[in-house]
């Protein structure tokens, strides 16, 4: 018999379809993590009012935190009331998540992220977000125009410098990469515990990695699930996912 693959918990958000609310994850998160890291998924919804994150944790051999057009709630990272914070925001997500990642880190399961999902880890640890990646002028453009097509939006892009030695560097064999970039918030102050995977030419964190009670905590700001079977390093990211899930990724 062919033995089951582990199972990722993918993290969803709060949509409005109509007049209603729904639970909602993008096809390509999902769809990249199964092809790529091998893997059978469950989306976990951000009902925190009617389910427990320590629920849930057990049940799955890691999670995977998705982009989202929501931007977490700076109260979340002691900045309520900021003059320059902008919606839409989903708090039930940011509660979802927050303990999440806490109840999987405490069972020593691995914790991946990409977008929002970088951003809710390192607030995880500690750190806090800058909300002026798309229109600071000592910046790159962090996000297209907003006259962009949905295409073109993913079509904008820049390089990346992997840290030597890292966990990133070593998984896709490479010391740079070209990114698509499509965030308009970022990592303010590091997270405690979080280390640097790359940067980008000015300087704003790209990735982040941990480890925690043996387990593996890996983020990109980039989108690597968007066309993954064009990018050979999108579809390198998902299969460190895969390895990490099944206790086979070096962290050290």
């Amino acid at each position: 018999m062919t033995a089951a693959r582990p199972v990722l918990g993918v993290t969803c958000c709060t949509r409005v379809m109509g007049t209603e609310f729904a639970q909602a994850v993008i096809n390509r998160y999902v769809a990249a993590a199964m092809e790529w890291g091998d893997v059978a998924a469950l989306l976990v919804p951000a009902l925190p009012e009617l389910m427990r994150a320590s629920e849930v944790a057990p049940r799955l051999d890691g999670l995977l935190l998705t982009g989202s057009p929501s931007n977490v709630d700076p109260v979340a990272y002691g900045e309520a009331g900021a003059a320059d914070a902008e919606g839409p925001y989903d708090p039930a997500r940011d509660a979802m998540t927050g303990d999440l990642i806490t109840a999987m880190l405490d069972l020593g399961r691995p914790v991946f992220g990409v977008c929002r999902g970088f951003q809710e880890i390192n607030v995880a640890f500690g750190g806090t977000l800058r909300r002026d990646t798309s229109r600071n002028p000592d910046l790159l453009a962090h996000h297209a125009p907003q006259t962009a097509t949905f295409d073109d939006m993913f079509a904008h892009q820049h390089d990346v410098t992997l840290t030597p030695g890292g966990l990133l560097s070593r998984g896709l064999g490479r010391d740079r990469l070209s990114v698509n970039s499509v965030h308009f918030q970022g990592v303010g102050r590091l997270g405690d515990g979080l280390t640097v995977e790359a940067r980008a030419p000015d300087g704003v964190v790209e990735a982040i990695s941990a480890r925690v009670n043996r387990a593996p905590v890996v983020a990109v700001q980039w989108h690597p699930e968007w066309r993954t079977a064009d990018n050979p390093d999108s579809q390198a990211f998902f299969r460190l996912l895969g390895l990490a899930l099944r206790g086979e990724l070096a962290v050290d």
